[in-house]
């Protein structure tokens, strides 16, 4: 299903493949010989998603870029890129010859370099830089510039680290410092609804369009 959102129309190449139940939303490029399967979307929001050439979205994978404030995060993935099942990847930068693992998520601000893998149920947090060739173990969580890698065993650390990268600012430009978590979450999810509200005004396009 292909979605005309905010006057943009998704653009894909006559090589490239999208599912009949992916649905690609807005300013979304797919480019020659890529395959988008069943079930994956990819939301440009009020940013973009470009995918490259031979580059694979996976079953139910979803891509999603985002534009808070005046910060731009789109997704952007280079060729020859493998999106696993169920991955999901938001305002992130993928480079070429990367593979993301089934489960894998990247983050927004988030760069995985050629030839990096995040293994299955990893995660990248945001404004991580995963350096080409690194594996990212499978349910590990990548975090900074230089990058860290922690374990399940390394909670405490873990959230010391992800306070010092202010994810919800980067992510939802919501402050947090000094605040009540539940006054932050109401500030998250009137970020998200104030940027979805453009939805309303979606249309549905037809196959010639």
């Amino acid at each position: 299903m292909r979605i005309r959102h905010r006057g943009q129309s998704p653009r894909i190449d006559p090589t490239a493949f999208a599912a009949p139940t992916a649905v690609l939303v807005g300013k979304v490029t797919v480019g020659p010989r890529a395959r988008i399967l069943y079930g994956a979307v990819l939301d440009s929001e009020g940013s973009r998603v470009e995918v490259g050439e031979a580059s694979i979205v996976s079953e139910n994978a979803v891509l999603r870029a985002t534009a808070v404030g005046a910060v731009d995060a789109p997704v952007l993935l280079a060729d020859h890129v493998f999106v696993g099942p169920h991955a999901t990847l938001l305002g992130c930068t993928v480079e070429s010859g990367a593979f993301l693992g089934t489960g894998a998520t990247v983050l927004q601000g988030a760069v995985v370099r050629s030839g990096g893998v995040v293994g299955v149920g990893a995660l990248v947090h945001a404004r991580t830089v995963v350096p080409g060739g690194v594996f990212v173990p499978p349910n590990a969580v990548a975090l900074g510039d230089p990058l860290r890698i922690y374990g399940p065993g390394d909670g405490e650390s873990l959230v010391r680290a992800i306070q010092e990268i202010e994810f919800s600012r980067t992510a939802f430009g919501v402050e947090v410092s000094g605040r009540e978590r539940h006054a932050i979450y109401e500030d998250v999810t009137e970020t998200r609804s104030a940027e979805y509200a453009a939805h309303l005004d979606d249309e549905v396009l037809g196959d010639a369009e």
